[in-house]
């Protein structure tokens, strides 16, 4: 890992704070992780930390000591911002209804050099890269040390490349007409106001021949269609967009597009059935503008959608999304690893095992539902033996089964088999499976796909309904579990257990099967017993948990 070296001018900003206010940060000796300060007319000073916040005085702010740092900042622009010359450090303005000036939030700037290596393959390929995160996490500093990497070549085999920088706010450059040093040789254009800063984004591209263009808080819808634009046009681009993760960009109406957008399509019915959804869903509408999208968690985490085209389909299908995780230790060591899915997770199990259907008569099973096998020849045997797995199994030496899903939601099969914690996947090709599963009423009409499965000899698996409770008790069934292993409570309570143990393990979230009101109740006691946060989410009866850290 490459030295870190930091800049941050931090006796600039205190030069422009009240006395006491100054003195009482430099006493709290916490420079390094000093975020913002905080000036509020009528309420004490404060310091913001990276992992607390500190009362810096008793006394109150006045309009004095408020209108004392402005006149030493000087003028405050259009966007309530402003900031000291040659540093990058920014002063954000609260006004009242008069447009009176009452509160001040001053963002310590730094420049940290060499801090790139966590993504410095993926800034090298020249694809163009969408990085999301919560405010003060570290975005712009990453963004800063990208323009410097990439207009320095940096390493110093690595060639130069053309980068202008669309500087909204001043807050990558730092403020004043000469560009921070910690940009490099990037040139910087600022935007007179924000409200123009995608015609500042398409004349950098129309007038300056950039190689990359580097963009702060892509936030309006101009501003995306800008960016759309500029991809279009062979120029790699890298930005930052408000949010934490990818799917809460996708629910964000002004800025899906980024990441292709989202338009309902209208499936004819056997395309439907075969995919195992609704007739109406949501697809992505165009290529993502961006090629990778970074989840910033903090300082030294992220997560890294290298395909966003995937990733968004998989999310839209209701599947798991395959990305990779990286961190730094505290040897200063990058670490990756891949978030596998299910299908993944299933290969390195082993093969499963293809079922043989034999002659015989059809099985009723525990929950009065009827399943049959059929063999080429038209008979009705008996449920092949991948059923007959003894009651009590341990979960780690069931057979891992195959399922492919006809006129059900894949959906609703995954999250039954995580609750019940059975190695059953999911597949999206008929060939790959060991078995089919279909309700009673999709098997009636005799789809062209079913009658080619019984040619085959694949085992076929007809459920009453396709309800989450019909379900559960098809896959307690088939991998042969007791009573106490599928009842619901049970389910419910080892599934939160389960989460918990993932969530503290590094997964930054994790959404629990749907539940009723009462078992919703046990499982959040049970996530606060473990110190972390719980939420409730969706209508009745799909209403289900979702468990994070803080």
């Amino acid at each position: 890992m490459p030295q870190q070296r930091i800049t941050d001018d931090l006796d600039i900003l205190l030069n422009v704070l009240p006395p006491a206010v100054a003195d009482a940060v430099r006493q709290a000796n916490e420079n390094d992780n000093l975020l913002e300060i905080v000036l509020d007319l009528g309420r004490p000073p404060e310091a913001r930390y990276t992992q607390h916040e500190l009362a810096l005085s008793d006394q109150e702010v006045t309009q004095s000591d408020i209108d004392l740092v402005v006149a030493r900042i000087g003028e405050v622009d259009a966007d309530n911002r402003a900031g000291l010359e040659r540093t990058l450090h920014r002063i954000s303005a609260i006004r009242n209804r008069r447009g009176h000036i009452v509160g001040l939030t001053c963002r310590v700037g730094r420049a940290v050099y060499g801090t790139i290596d966590i993504i410095e393959d993926i800034v090298a390929s020249g694809k163009s890269i969408l990085m999301l995160g919560r405010p003060g996490v570290g975005k712009t500093t990453m963004l800063r040390e990208v323009a410097r990497i990439l207009a320095d070549g940096n390493p110093p085999d690595r060639p130069r490349k053309r980068v202008v920088i669309v500087d909204t706010s001043n807050e990558i450059g730092g403020d004043g007409d000469i560009p921070h040093p910690a940009v490099g040789r990037a040139r910087r254009m600022q935007v007179r106001q924000p409200s123009l800063q995608h015609e500042v984004m398409i004349e950098a591209v129309e007038n300056h021949n950039p190689e990359v263009i580097v963009i702060d808080e892509i936030g309006r819808e101009l501003e995306a269609e800008a960016a759309r634009t500029i991809a279009e046009r062979g120029v790699q681009l890298i930005g930052t967009a408000h949010g934490n993760t990818l799917d809460n960009l996708l629910l964000n109406p002004t800025l899906s597009d980024l990441v292709g957008g989202i338009e309902s399509v209208t499936l004819s019915d056997e395309e439907a059935r075969r995919r195992g959804t609704q007739k109406t869903v949501l697809e992505r509408r165009a290529p993502p503008t961006f090629d990778v999208l970074i989840e910033i968690q903090d300082r030294q985490r992220l997560i890294a959608h290298h395909d966003v085209a995937v990733s968004v389909d998989n999310l839209l299908r209701g599947r798991q999304v395959q990305t990779e995780l990286r961190y730094r230790d505290d040897q200063g060591t990058v670490h990756r690893e891949a978030e596998q899915t299910p299908e993944v997770l299933a290969q390195q199990r082993g093969k499963g095992l293809r079922s043989r259907a034999s002659s015989g008569e059809p099985k009723r099973n525990g929950s009065g539902e009827t399943e049959y096998t059929y063999s080429p020849e038209g008979e009705r045997p008996p449920v092949s033996d991948l059923a007959m797995i003894p009651a009590g199994t341990p979960r780690g030496s069931l057979k891992p089964i195959k399922a492919f899903a006809y006129g059900l939601q894949h959906n609703r099969l995954e999250e039954s088999a995580s609750r019940l914690r059975v190695p059953l996947t999911v597949v999206s090709d008929l060939d790959e499976a060991d078995i089919v599963v279909t309700a009673k009423n999709y098997y009636k009409k005799r789809p062209r796909m079913i009658s080619d499965a019984e040619k085959h000899g694949t085992t076929v698996h007809i459920l009453r309904a396709g309800t989450a409770t019909q379900i559960d008790k098809f896959l307690s069934d088939i991998f042969g579990l007791t009573s106490e292993e599928s009842d619901p409570y049970s389910i419910a309570m080892r599934e939160v257990q389960s989460a918990i143990e993932r969530i503290q393990t590094g997964t930054r979230s994790v959404d629990l099967g749907p539940q009723p009101p009462h078992i919703r109740r046990m499982q959040h006691e049970q996530i606060r017993e473990a110190q972390l946060i719980s939420h409730s989410y969706g209508r009745e009866p799909y209403r289900r948990v979702r468990i994070y850290r803080e």
